[in-house]
């Protein structure tokens, strides 16, 4: 037993009983120990045990069997030496940030005087940033800044130990990025005992002394455990040089992906994609494509094949119009995948739904294959966040929706094998029949792919299409769309906040200014051989070079609309 621990767990057990009787084994058997002062990080998969084991921790469920000590003292319910932040974060909406952050100071201070308390509540608002902010309510506040007051709230407790359950796991990319370095300073100057379930990779090596992985479900264990032998401070641009940090992340991204290998994500498929083109559906007065599409099966037009052409975007507001996007030019050949990337609010979402012909364009213009994008049709297919699914049907009649609409001059098996085609690919081949209502958010998002490759559109649009997911459900995801996409090259822009996500898929990255009045601040090409495996892009000193040119962007321009780092 480490002779310093705080805290130690060993053979922690946990099962829930269905209620027809089926038992799920959660955890199966927990060893660890943590020491005093030190920042663990525990890395797993959706549905691993994450939130279980922190609840355990936290005396909020107890185990079937195993220890948790605490100074050598078997843990009995909860206490105010353990706080915990969640990954919601449950405020009173019509108390101020100092009442939600005094509940927690009075329930738990009760021998201490009304000015002692004041001045705590005080002093840990203070610590998260939000001295300003104290007699805001939370829907004064953003999702960030809600954030902050649940770790206030937590701190104000002053437990010995801080559990963080993936508090940061909701918030956009700049938001995230910002509350990690909050939680690093408080762990420099609080010097507390720091345990963070995440799902992030990068989060934890930035922020932990040591990342343990569990291995996924069922029963989940502490696979291995690394030393982050990384200085600090940790800075998100400088690790990305640092040849130790790319060494451990190399080695835990690879160790992640050997876990997760045998789930198969990326399925195969007996099926023979039918040869049957799409109508084209956007000329009202025409029945059927026109006969060098037919002949073909593909546009004649190779280079300019998609073009934004001084494309601005106004919308009026009660203090006059607001310009969002400004100037924006693009060129795009045939069968390139952009990645557009850059802080929240700088216009990437608005630029794609004009593309999609689902938003006004105030001016200029965006021709597609020789026509000027002036409404929505199957010939764009979106892929949102959200994959909005009916969830009264199946994954297959999803699928079919799009497909009879666009093949209504195929036969009845030759639709079915389009839609089975995609299924398959995207690794639902067994789940064709399930309905979208009983699916995780994971297999939701991979019918929104089939749904929208089995439209063989002239163009894919994709909105943060992993946003809502875990960042190892969106590795998993990502080979998804890889795979698909090598196999069908279809014109493709993807909006993103994940820098790795961007050079993963991207021939270039179009970097966004802030806004308003956003445009492109720099194209980046990424000249890397397709097809790609993420683990032999991490051995390549290219990959590095571009990921720092994207992040050294993004830090200089989080600092306000608009405004570059001074």
């Amino acid at each position: 037993m480490m002779s310093n621990a705080i805290l130690s767990l060993s053979g922690v057990t946990k099962s829930y009983a269905g209620k027809t009787g089926s038992v799920t084994h959660v955890l199966g058997g927990i060893d660890l120990e943590v020491a005093e002062g030190e920042f663990v990080a525990i890395l797993g998969f959706s549905g691993a045990g994450k939130t279980t084991l922190i609840n355990t921790i936290a005396g909020l469920i107890e185990p079937d069997s195993g220890q948790i000590l605490q100074h050598g003292t078997q843990i009995s319910g909860t206490g105010k030496d353990r706080g915990v932040v969640f990954q919601s974060y449950s405020l009173f909406p019509w108390l101020t940030v100092a009442q939600n952050v005094a509940l927690a100071v009075d329930a738990v201070h009760k021998d201490r005087s009304a000015a002692e308390r004041a001045a705590l509540v005080k002093q840990k608002v203070e610590l998260v940033g939000l001295g300003h902010a104290m007699d805001r309510k939370p829907a004064q506040l953003s999702g960030g800044m809600r954030q902050r007051v649940a770790v206030a709230r937590a701190l104000a407790m002053e437990p010995e130990i801080l559990l963080l359950d993936e508090p940061l796991s909701a918030l956009d990319a700049l938001t995230r990025a910002k509350l990690q370095d909050e939680i690093e300073r408080i762990r420099k100057e609080e010097g507390r005992t720091i345990v963070l379930v995440t799902n992030d990779a990068d989060e934890a090596l930035l922020l932990a002394d040591r990342v343990a992985v569990l291995t996924p479900a069922p029963a989940a264990r502490i696979g291995r455990i690394w030393t982050v032998d990384v200085p600090r401070p940790r800075d998100r641009e400088a690790v990305n040089d640092d040849p130790a940090f790319q060494a451990l992340r190399r080695e835990i991204v690879s160790y992640l992906g050997q876990l997760n290998a045998e789930s198969g994500t990326v399925g195969e498929s007996a099926i023979a994609l039918p040869n049957v083109i799409p109508l084209d559906l956007v000329k009202p007065d025409s029945e059927e494509p026109p006969r060098a599409y037919r002949d073909a099966a593909q546009s004649a037009v190779n280079q300019r094949y998609l073009e934004f052409y001084k494309l601005d975007k106004i919308y009026p507001t009660p203090k006059g119009p607001l310009k969002v996007v400004d100037n924006f030019n693009l060129i795009m050949n045939r069968g390139e995948f952009i990645s557009l990337i850059g802080h929240s609010g700088c216009g990437k979402s608005t630029v794609l739904t004009m593309a999609a012909g689902l938003n006004e364009i105030s001016g200029g213009g965006i021709v597609l294959d020789n026509r000027e994008i002036s409404a929505a049709g199957p010939d764009k297919a979106v892929v949102f966040q959200a994959p909005s699914l009916m969830p009264w049907l199946t994954a297959r009649q999803n699928v079919a929706l799009g497909v009879e609409r666009v093949y209504p001059h195929a036969d009845k098996g030759e639709r079915r094998d389009i839609v089975d085609y995609y299924l398959d690919r995207v690794g639902l081949g067994d789940a064709k029949e399930k309905m979208a209502a009983e699916m995780s958010n994971g297999m939701r998002q991979r019918v929104g792919i089939a749904r929208a490759f089995a439209l063989s559109p002239r163009l894919l649009l994709l909105d943060e299409p992993f946003g809502m997911l875990d960042s190892l459900t969106r590795w998993d995801l990502q080979d998804v769309l890889v795979d698909t996409w090598n196999r069908t090259e279809v014109t493709a822009i993807m909006v993103t906040h994940d820098v790795d996500e961007a050079i993963l898929m991207a021939d270039r990255v179009v970097m966004m200014t802030n806004g308003p009045n956003a445009t492109i601040g720099k194209i980046l090409k990424v000249d890397l051989p397709r097809p790609r495996d993420r683990k032999a892009l991490l051995d390549d000193p290219k990959f590095y070079h571009y990921r720092q040119e994207v992040l050294h962007f993004l830090a200089e321009y989080d600092h306000g609309p608009g405004a570059k780092a001074a």
